[in-house]
């Protein structure tokens, strides 16, 4: 029988989504850099909001509550 480490499984899942917002949040940084040199501070705040999000999508909590691989793998707390 093949045994799973969750633990593990959960660090993995947690790499996997870091690298798929690293894009995400390079196209932000542009987008704020733009806002800043307009002196647009509502799309700032919305922007910063937005990176937010993306940083806590690793500390979602039904990461840790997940059981199985299958429970892990259909997350994507950046599509929230």
């Amino acid at each position: 029988m093949i045994s799973i480490d969750m633990t593990k499984a959960r660090e993995i899942k947690r790499d996997m989504i870091r690298a798929e917002r690293a894009p995400m949040l390079a196209t932000l940084d542009v987008q704020f850099m733009r806002a800043v040199e307009t002196g647009d501070t509502a799309a700032q705040q919305a922007i910063a909001a937005q990176k937010q999000r993306l940083r806590d999508a690793t500390q979602d909590p039904r990461i840790d509550t997940a059981q199985t691989p299958d429970e892990l793998k259909d997350l994507n707390p950046l599509s929230v």
